[in-house]
């Protein structure tokens, strides 16, 4: 079933295919925080099926977080509910952005901004022991790299990077090209594509919006903090298609040239795309493979359905 436009949804609805911009505290592991919102959000809405207030086919089944963060790193950890999770990947085509202290070994070097310039660019990184991911050297790009504030053997940096960027290494490495020796103090996030810390809400937030909305019946403050899924997909390059084209991708079938109302040039894309209906709600993501322009063939070939 095609969803209703994003503006138009009611609150289960929001809560089983929604995005909530959280602000992570320390201390819990990214897999316990989207543990409790997928609590969280599941409890509420089948109070809300239990008072008639929710169709009875809508589920948070799970919740997914865009890009992990350590136990003691704070900061973006934008939460996907219910069929959302499928959009996860969307994550992994954006940037990421933190704010770190650097804890040197010893007091700054007066070039210490100079040697930290020299990181931006193309930087190669092996994943540390723990990490879940295989340990082979890969490149990752550091598009900045700021120090913002040097104070004794501490400074403060502001990075934006590719993800699957590991600063503790890069802090790591900077401490050696600076002869003082470095590691990593306090992490925050303060970007993950397309959100930022603008707009960033707590687990408290989310709890009290959803007691609002079943013991008051005000389901305001759960609208700002809850946003539909689309909101997570806002960088992505957009493909417009019909309704009919909709349906038939809920069937199974790709996307063909007939029902593609509007698309990018394939030329300019680099990367997967979302469809949508022309009341702006999404219907799949895939990659462009064909002439949008064209009278026939496909043109988007489908990764997930979203419908």
């Amino acid at each position: 079933m095609v969803r209703a436009a994003p503006a138009d949804r009611t609150p289960a609805e929001l809560l089983a295919f929604g995005v909530v911009n959280l602000d992570k505290p320390p201390g819990p592991s990214a897999h316990q925080v989207a543990a409790w919102v997928r609590d969280a959000a599941s409890d509420a809405l089948a109070d809300a099926q239990a008072k008639g207030w929710a169709r009875e086919d809508l589920a948070v089944n799970g919740a997914a977080h865009a890009g992990t963060l350590d136990p003691k790193v704070t900061g973006c950890l934008p939460m996907l509910t219910g069929d959302a999770t499928r959009v996860a990947q969307a994550f992994g085509e954006g940037h990421k952005e933190y704010v770190s202290v650097l804890e040197l070994h010893a007091d700054a070097p007066t070039d210490l901004e100079a040697v930290v310039a020299e990181f931006e660019g193309e930087v190669y990184q092996k994943p540390p022991r723990k990490s879940a991911v295989s340990r082979r050297l890969r490149t990752r790009e550091i598009q900045d790299l700021d120090v913002l504030e040097i104070e004794d053997r501490r400074a403060l940096l502001r990075v934006r990077c590719d993800p699957g960027t590991y600063i503790r290494k890069l802090c790591h490495d900077i401490g050696l090209a600076a002869g003082t020796g470095a590691h990593m103090g306090h992490l925050r996030r303060t970007a993950t594509t397309p959100f930022d810390d603008t707009t960033l809400v707590t687990l408290h937030d989310l709890v009290d919006a959803l007691r609002d909305w079943l013991d008051e019946d005000d389901p305001s403050a759960l609208r700002e903090v809850v946003q539909p899924a689309e909101r997570a997909l806002e960088h992505l390059p957009r493909v417009t298609i019909a309704p009919s084209a909709a349906d038939a991708v809920a069937d199974g079938a790709p996307i063909y040239a007939p029902g593609v109302i509007d698309a990018p040039d394939p030329g300019d894309v680099d990367g997967i795309v979302a469809a949508y209906t022309p009341n702006d709600a999404v219907v799949a993501l895939g990659r462009l493979t064909g002439d949008p322009g064209a009278e026939s063939g496909e043109v988007v070939a489908l990764e997930r359905v979203l419908v």
